[in-house]
């Protein structure tokens, strides 16, 4: 039976681990356009993910080491957490903040892990992009191509002149879910229930339960 739930987990995932794995790339740019930006990437990741054995199999240390020192620089962690988490965010402590930041990358980088064997032969199609959109909130449409049927990937991006390639990475859509919605339904759900320290304690008993499974 499909599960069109676990398919877009997974296919997320996979799209976020090539983000990830793009970040050598990334520190070597000088300001490009959005959709130049994105293609880059997008080829230089998939190349990276399919040449090491290591990246496919899901090393948690490996990709962690690439978050931590390649990847952050480049993409607003607080701006998605913030967002995922929604109006709580303004309420949290610090502590709060940074304790919620540091489960959710550890939530996603063990879901891109897990994701990683899944890349093969795909090839990413960047779209045109839309007229009059703002640079604080831009969007660019791509289509990943390889066995099967299309996967419509949009990234949200915003401008960061002089930094890095001149953007930023804070939001993904995959066939038409975005990363932060997605989560910011299930953050909801745990604040409502029992506030932030709950949200929390709720990722990191995630984490570690994930960690086991590992």
């Amino acid at each position: 039976m499909f599960d069109r739930r676990q398919f877009l987990t997974n296919t997320v995932a996979t799209l976020c681990a090539a983000v990830v794995l793009s970040a050598p790339g990334l520190a070597m740019a000088a300001d490009e356009a959005p959709e130049v930006f994105i293609q880059r990437i997008a080829n230089e990741s998939l190349n990276t993910i399919k040449a090491d054995k290591s990246l496919r199999s899901g090393d948690i240390s490996k990709i962690m080491q690439l978050v931590d020192t390649q990847v952050m620089p480049h993409v607003n962690f607080r701006r998605m957490t913030a967002l995922a988490t929604g109006p709580a965010w303004r309420k949290a402590t610090a502590e709060q903040q940074k304790r919620l930041q540091e489960e959710f990358k550890v939530l996603l980088v063990r879901t891109y892990s897990g994701a990683l064997n899944q890349i093969t032969d795909q090839v990413v199609v960047v779209k045109p992009l839309r007229p009059g959109q703002q640079d604080k909130n831009l969007v660019v449409n791509t289509e990943v191509r390889g066995k099967g049927d299309p996967i419509q990937l949009d990234y949200r991006l915003e401008r960061t002149p002089g930094e890095g390639a001149g953007w930023m990475i804070f939001d993904l859509n995959v066939l038409g879910v975005w990363l932060i919605e997605n989560y910011r339904n299930q953050f909801t759900k745990e604040i409502n229930a029992g506030g932030l320290d709950a949200l929390i304690a709720s990722l990191a008993a995630r984490n570690k339960s994930n960690a086991k499974a590992s």
